[in-house]
């Protein structure tokens, strides 16, 4: 039964030898086309330079794994030494490595390059709409001090207007130093109002170009049909986008806030009482005094606010770096796992069937073991066992004698040295197999 088994085995392993042969050369093929594609976007040259350079190192990494894997399936699963075993186990790895260095990786970013760039191309929008974001809050900034800026000046305006109809500060109706102080001031805050009004257009203005151009950066990378020429019109955006978001922080106006702030207190110049009374004089004096203070406090504040807004963190300039396919599913490779899942099988499917091979072989050889040695005798044995017996009848020697006789040299390594059991199959040599 063992027998039988273990020529069954045998004649699978011979029925399926075409069948691994085939099914090598085409994993080896069909990972040289792959190869192909994904060198072919690495190299830079004329279209021949480009398609003979690709085409000889895909035939190149054809020819090395059809090799590699018919090396490894003739001999590893007749390799039974633990030495020699790890021996070629570690080659094999080392081939497995050299292999995924020189095919896989290539071989992925033919199966899931245009998609690794478009997923780069994705995140490159998010980083530039965060951006974009970031430095229209950081332009708009100055626009809160707007409210609090125009309470002052018509405060200002509206305390000119009650001293010159009723005298409200002085006692004393018209237009003398304290109206021409309180609308001094006034103009001069209306002139800061004015300035933010203004930029908050040139900023609306500037973001609404920061927009159009994330649109269109958005619309490159759905759009379809092939990646480089949407790439090199997604970089040209993003030169443009760039420009708008210098411009954006270029336009901010809290610095001019800070000057005109500063400038209300620092250049506050009072005119002189032109009270015609030594008592008008004192009171307009003593209402300018008051004046300053206010207007002290008020440029405090507002310089305050100026520097709050300054100290925020501007935004960080930004190189977009245009990426080929193979080192875009480089970078992204946790993202495209399947595509490299596959790009790998291809290479390195042949270490299954070796794997089979080895199974097959191994369980070939313990049913041998396990069989008589009748049944276990090669035909070149039979033959020298036979040799003997013409031997021992012609000189009429003893078989066990003769037997003994034979020099040990001339015997296979793993020769039986059961006497009865050569006894047996020298005496009954038509019991044993046939040669």
């Amino acid at each position: 039964m063992a027998l039988g088994a273990s020529h069954r085995l045998q004649d699978g392993v011979i029925a399926v030898e075409t069948m691994t042969r085939f099914a090598l050369a085409v994993l080896a093929l069909a990972s040289g086309v792959y190869t192909y594609l994904g060198v072919r976007s690495l190299l830079d040259g004329s279209p021949t330079t480009v398609f003979f350079a690709a085409i000889i190192y895909s035939a190149s990494v054809s020819v090395a794994i059809y090799a590699f894997w018919s090396y490894i399936a003739r001999f590893y699963p007749h390799v039974v030494g633990p030495a020699a075993r790890g021996a070629m186990l570690g080659v094999m790895a080392l081939g497995c490595a050299m292999i995924i260095a020189m095919s896989s990786w290539l071989n992925a970013a033919a199966l899931a390059g245009s998609a690794a760039l478009e997923q780069h191309l994705a995140e490159t929008v998010e980083d530039y709409t965060a951006d974009l974001d970031k430095a229209h809050q950081n332009a708009l900034a100055a626009q809160s001090l707007l409210p609090d800026i125009q309470r002052t000046s018509e405060r200002f305006a509206r305390l000119a207007e009650d001293e010159r109809e009723s005298g409200a500060l002085t006692g004393t109706t018209g237009s003398g130093s304290v109206v021409q102080l309180l609308s001094q001031m006034s103009a001069q805050l209306g002139e800061l109002e004015a300035g933010i009004a203004a930029s908050r257009e040139r900023v609306t203005s500037l973001f609404d170009q920061g927009r159009a151009h994330l649109e269109t950066m958005r619309r490159l990378v759905s759009s379809p049909g092939a990646i480089e020429p949407r790439s090199d019109q997604f970089s040209a955006e993003v030169v443009a986008l760039s420009g708008v978001i210098t411009s954006l922080q270029q336009t901010s106006i809290a610095p001019s806030v800070k000057r005109a702030a500063e400038d209300l207190s620092l250049g506050f110049i009072a005119p002189v009482a032109d009270g015609q009374a030594v008592d008008l004089a004192n009171r307009q004096d003593q209402v300018m005094e008051t004046i300053r203070a206010s207007v002290a406090v008020q440029s405090k504040v507002l310089s305050q606010a100026a520097d709050d807004i300054l100290a925020r963190e501007p935004v960080a300039e930004r190189r977009f770096v245009p990426l080929s396919s193979a080192e875009a599913v480089l970078r992204y490779a946790g993202d495209f796992i399947p595509a490299w899942a596959g790009a790998i099988s291809i290479d390195l499917l042949p270490a299954v069937l070796v794997f089979i091979l080895a199974v097959v072989h191994g369980a070939i050889r313990r049913q041998e073991e396990r069989l008589p040695f009748a049944h276990r005798i090669t035909a070149a044995e039979l033959l020298e066992a036979l040799e003997v017996q013409r031997a021992v009848g012609k000189n009429g020697m003893d078989l066990e004698k003769a037997i003994q006789r034979v020099d040990a040299d001339d015997l296979p390594e793993d020769h039986p040295t059961n006497i009865t059991s050569l006894d047996t199959s020298v005496k009954n040599p038509r019991k044993g197999p046939s040669a």
